[in-house]
Protein backbone atom coordinates (compact mmCIF):
# COMPACT_ATOMS: atom_id res chain seq x y z
CA UNK A 1 0.00 0.00 0.00
CA UNK A 2 2.98 2.57 0.84
CA UNK A 3 4.67 1.59 -2.26
CA UNK A 4 1.71 2.18 -4.58
CA UNK A 5 1.08 5.49 -2.13
CA UNK A 6 -2.91 3.82 -1.13
CA UNK A 7 -4.32 4.68 2.10
CA UNK A 8 -6.01 2.23 4.12
CA UNK A 9 -9.99 4.11 2.87
CA UNK A 10 -8.61 4.70 -0.45
CA UNK A 11 -8.19 1.07 -0.75
CA UNK A 12 -11.36 0.36 0.42
CA UNK A 13 -13.55 2.68 -1.81
CA UNK A 14 -11.66 1.22 -4.49
CA UNK A 15 -12.51 -2.51 -3.86
CA UNK A 16 -15.89 -1.65 -2.77
CA UNK A 17 -15.80 -2.61 1.26
CA UNK A 18 -16.03 -1.03 3.98
CA UNK A 19 -12.80 1.29 6.16
CA UNK A 20 -13.50 -1.66 9.16
CA UNK A 21 -12.83 -4.38 6.64
CA UNK A 22 -9.39 -2.87 5.49
CA UNK A 23 -8.37 -2.52 9.25
CA UNK A 24 -9.31 -5.75 10.10
CA UNK A 25 -7.23 -7.24 6.88
CA UNK A 26 -4.13 -5.46 8.28
CA UNK A 27 -4.50 -6.24 11.70
CA UNK A 28 -4.62 -9.72 11.46
CA UNK A 29 -2.21 -10.88 8.16
CA UNK A 30 -3.81 -14.83 8.81
CA UNK A 31 -6.74 -13.31 7.56
CA UNK A 32 -7.57 -13.92 4.32
CA UNK A 33 -10.57 -11.88 2.40
CA UNK A 34 -12.60 -13.46 0.06
CA UNK A 35 -11.25 -14.68 -3.44
CA UNK A 36 -13.15 -11.67 -5.74
CA UNK A 37 -11.32 -9.24 -2.81
CA UNK A 38 -8.10 -10.53 -3.20
CA UNK A 39 -8.01 -10.38 -6.50
CA UNK A 40 -9.75 -6.38 -6.57
CA UNK A 41 -7.06 -5.41 -3.65
CA UNK A 42 -3.93 -6.94 -6.04
CA UNK A 43 -5.35 -5.22 -9.00
CA UNK A 44 -5.11 -1.66 -7.24
CA UNK A 45 -1.65 -2.02 -5.90
CA UNK A 46 -0.46 -3.29 -8.51
CA UNK A 47 0.90 -6.41 -7.65
CA UNK A 48 0.83 -10.47 -7.54
CA UNK A 49 -1.96 -11.70 -5.44
CA UNK A 50 0.75 -14.30 -3.92
CA UNK A 51 2.93 -11.25 -2.46
CA UNK A 52 -0.15 -10.14 -0.14
CA UNK A 53 -1.80 -13.66 0.73
CA UNK A 54 0.54 -16.24 -0.50
CA UNK A 55 -1.48 -19.18 2.01
CA UNK A 56 -4.16 -18.35 -0.08
CA UNK A 57 -2.93 -19.28 -3.40
CA UNK A 58 -0.33 -22.39 -2.08
CA UNK A 59 -3.11 -23.53 -0.44
CA UNK A 60 -5.79 -24.32 -3.99
CA UNK A 61 -2.78 -25.64 -6.07
CA UNK A 62 -1.32 -28.20 -3.71
CA UNK A 63 -2.21 -31.58 -4.86
CA UNK A 64 0.73 -33.65 -3.97
CA UNK A 65 2.58 -34.34 -0.99
CA UNK A 66 3.35 -31.31 -0.03
CA UNK A 67 -0.54 -30.54 0.45
CA UNK A 68 -0.11 -30.54 4.50
CA UNK A 69 2.37 -27.70 4.15
CA UNK A 70 0.22 -24.62 5.20
CA UNK A 71 2.92 -21.96 4.46
CA UNK A 72 6.66 -21.80 5.27
CA UNK A 73 8.30 -18.83 7.47
CA UNK A 74 12.28 -18.25 7.10
CA UNK A 75 12.12 -17.21 10.79
CA UNK A 76 9.88 -18.92 13.20
CA UNK A 77 9.24 -14.63 14.43
CA UNK A 78 7.88 -14.03 10.97
CA UNK A 79 4.69 -16.02 11.51
CA UNK A 80 2.35 -13.57 13.36
CA UNK A 81 1.84 -13.53 17.11
CA UNK A 82 -2.06 -13.98 16.07
CA UNK A 83 -1.55 -17.14 14.06
CA UNK A 84 -0.08 -18.56 17.55
CA UNK A 85 -3.21 -16.63 19.19
CA UNK A 86 -5.54 -18.32 16.63
CA UNK A 87 -3.87 -21.80 16.79
CA UNK A 88 -4.36 -22.13 20.37
CA UNK A 89 -7.43 -20.77 21.18
CA UNK A 90 -8.92 -23.25 18.28
CA UNK A 91 -7.83 -26.04 19.97
CA UNK A 92 -10.32 -28.21 21.56
CA UNK A 93 -8.90 -31.70 21.63
CA UNK A 94 -5.41 -31.66 22.21
CA UNK A 95 -2.26 -29.43 22.80
CA UNK A 96 1.27 -30.51 22.87
CA UNK A 97 3.63 -27.94 22.82
CA UNK A 98 7.23 -29.70 22.50
CA UNK A 99 9.79 -26.70 22.32
CA UNK A 100 13.09 -26.81 24.23
CA UNK A 101 11.66 -24.41 26.56
CA UNK A 102 8.35 -23.01 25.57
CA UNK A 103 8.83 -19.53 27.17
CA UNK A 104 7.89 -16.92 24.46
CA UNK A 105 4.34 -18.51 25.10
CA UNK A 106 3.93 -16.02 28.07
CA UNK A 107 5.40 -13.35 26.01
CA UNK A 108 3.41 -13.38 23.13
CA UNK A 109 0.18 -14.36 24.15
CA UNK A 110 -1.58 -11.87 26.26
CA UNK A 111 -3.35 -14.07 29.60
CA UNK A 112 -1.88 -17.63 27.99
CA UNK A 113 -1.93 -18.42 31.60
CA UNK A 114 -5.48 -17.75 31.57
CA UNK A 115 -6.27 -19.30 28.39
CA UNK A 116 -4.49 -22.80 29.57
CA UNK A 117 -6.36 -22.90 32.29
CA UNK A 118 -10.05 -22.48 30.42
CA UNK A 119 -8.69 -25.18 28.13
CA UNK A 120 -8.35 -28.14 30.66
CA UNK A 121 -11.33 -26.80 32.08
CA UNK A 122 -13.15 -27.44 28.59
CA UNK A 123 -12.07 -31.02 28.57
CA UNK A 124 -8.52 -30.58 26.29
CA UNK A 125 -5.34 -32.08 27.00
CA UNK A 126 -2.54 -29.61 27.64
CA UNK A 127 1.02 -30.85 27.49
CA UNK A 128 4.24 -29.10 28.02
CA UNK A 129 7.57 -31.33 26.87
CA UNK A 130 10.63 -29.19 28.14
CA UNK A 131 14.52 -29.86 28.20
CA UNK A 132 16.50 -30.35 31.44
CA UNK A 133 17.40 -26.91 32.83
CA UNK A 134 20.36 -29.20 34.14
CA UNK A 135 21.28 -30.98 31.22
CA UNK A 136 23.95 -31.52 29.17
CA UNK A 137 22.69 -30.84 26.00
CA UNK A 138 20.80 -27.59 27.18
CA UNK A 139 24.73 -26.10 28.49
CA UNK A 140 25.78 -27.31 25.16
CA UNK A 141 23.14 -24.88 23.49
CA UNK A 142 23.84 -22.20 25.93
CA UNK A 143 27.22 -22.19 24.47
CA UNK A 144 26.64 -22.21 21.21
CA UNK A 145 23.52 -19.34 21.29
CA UNK A 146 25.92 -17.07 23.96
CA UNK A 147 22.67 -15.30 24.88
CA UNK A 148 21.80 -13.22 28.46
CA UNK A 149 18.57 -15.03 28.47
CA UNK A 150 20.00 -18.18 28.75
CA UNK A 151 18.19 -21.92 27.57
CA UNK A 152 18.14 -22.54 30.81
CA UNK A 153 16.50 -19.77 32.35
CA UNK A 154 14.13 -19.77 29.90
CA UNK A 155 13.12 -23.47 30.67
CA UNK A 156 12.79 -22.42 34.66
CA UNK A 157 10.86 -19.55 33.55
CA UNK A 158 8.34 -22.01 31.60
CA UNK A 159 8.40 -24.45 34.83
CA UNK A 160 7.79 -21.52 37.34
CA UNK A 161 4.35 -20.73 35.00
CA UNK A 162 3.58 -23.75 35.02
CA UNK A 163 3.75 -24.41 38.54
CA UNK A 164 1.51 -21.56 39.24
CA UNK A 165 -1.40 -22.94 37.93
CA UNK A 166 -1.24 -25.59 40.16
CA UNK A 167 -2.59 -28.74 40.04
CA UNK A 168 -5.18 -28.92 37.03
CA UNK A 169 -6.69 -31.81 35.67
CA UNK A 170 -5.37 -32.24 31.76
CA UNK A 171 -2.28 -30.50 32.32
CA UNK A 172 1.17 -32.47 31.91
CA UNK A 173 4.45 -31.81 32.07
CA UNK A 174 7.00 -33.37 31.10
CA UNK A 175 10.94 -33.07 30.88
CA UNK A 176 12.65 -34.83 28.04
CA UNK A 177 15.59 -37.80 28.70
CA UNK A 178 18.69 -37.23 28.42
CA UNK A 179 19.00 -39.91 25.54
CA UNK A 180 16.48 -37.72 23.82
CA UNK A 181 17.74 -34.27 24.39
CA UNK A 182 19.76 -33.73 21.29
CA UNK A 183 17.18 -34.82 19.44
CA UNK A 184 14.67 -32.45 21.29
CA UNK A 185 17.13 -29.61 21.09
CA UNK A 186 17.04 -29.70 18.05
CA UNK A 187 13.53 -29.88 16.36
CA UNK A 188 10.62 -28.11 17.87
CA UNK A 189 7.37 -29.66 17.50
CA UNK A 190 3.99 -27.81 18.21
CA UNK A 191 1.01 -29.44 17.51
CA UNK A 192 -2.78 -27.94 18.33
CA UNK A 193 -5.29 -30.76 16.84
CA UNK A 194 -4.64 -31.05 13.52
CA UNK A 195 -2.53 -28.35 12.90
CA UNK A 196 0.89 -28.18 13.83
CA UNK A 197 3.94 -25.77 13.79
CA UNK A 198 7.31 -27.17 13.55
CA UNK A 199 10.73 -25.52 13.92
CA UNK A 200 13.86 -26.91 12.78
CA UNK A 201 16.88 -25.67 14.60
CA UNK A 202 19.94 -24.39 12.47
CA UNK A 203 23.11 -24.88 14.16
CA UNK A 204 23.84 -21.24 15.95
CA UNK A 205 20.97 -19.87 15.94
CA UNK A 206 18.49 -18.98 18.79
CA UNK A 207 14.84 -21.07 18.31
CA UNK A 208 13.04 -17.44 16.88
CA UNK A 209 15.78 -16.80 13.97
CA UNK A 210 15.12 -20.65 13.05
CA UNK A 211 12.93 -21.55 10.09
CA UNK A 212 9.42 -22.77 10.81
CA UNK A 213 6.80 -24.74 8.64
CA UNK A 214 2.72 -24.54 9.06
CA UNK A 215 1.60 -28.45 8.60
CA UNK A 216 -2.23 -29.54 8.73
CA UNK A 217 -3.46 -32.79 8.62
CA UNK A 218 -4.31 -34.60 5.64
CA UNK A 219 -4.13 -38.12 5.59
CA UNK A 220 -2.38 -40.68 7.74
CA UNK A 221 1.26 -40.69 7.69
CA UNK A 222 1.85 -37.69 6.29
CA UNK A 223 4.11 -34.74 7.03
CA UNK A 224 1.89 -34.06 10.13
CA UNK A 225 1.77 -37.68 11.29
CA UNK A 226 6.02 -37.84 11.10
CA UNK A 227 6.47 -34.93 12.89
CA UNK A 228 3.49 -35.75 15.85
CA UNK A 229 5.18 -38.90 16.09
CA UNK A 230 8.17 -37.65 16.79
CA UNK A 231 6.75 -35.56 19.35
CA UNK A 232 5.24 -38.59 20.95
CA UNK A 233 7.90 -40.51 20.84
CA UNK A 234 9.98 -37.66 23.04
CA UNK A 235 7.28 -37.55 25.45
CA UNK A 236 6.33 -40.53 25.73
CA UNK A 237 10.04 -41.08 27.25
CA UNK A 238 9.96 -37.84 29.04
CA UNK A 239 9.67 -37.33 33.10
CA UNK A 240 6.50 -36.14 34.55
CA UNK A 241 7.61 -32.98 36.11
CA UNK A 242 4.30 -32.60 38.32
CA UNK A 243 4.04 -35.96 39.77
CA UNK A 244 7.58 -35.35 40.77
CA UNK A 245 7.73 -32.09 42.89
CA UNK A 246 4.07 -34.21 44.67
CA UNK A 247 6.42 -36.60 45.59
CA UNK A 248 9.40 -34.29 46.57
Amino acid sequence: MADADVRPHQLADRVGVSGKTVTRWLADPALVPHARNRADVARVLGVEEHMIWPEAVTSRVKVGQDKELVHSYPYRSACPSTMWAKLVAETTTDMLLSGYTNYFFWTMIPDFAGIIRKKTESGCRVRFLVGDPDGEATRRREAIENVALTVSTRIRMTLEQLDRLGPLHGLEVRVSSPEDATNHVGLSVFRFDSDALVTPHLARVIGHDSPMFHLRRQSREGMFDRFADHAEELWGRGTDVRATNAQA
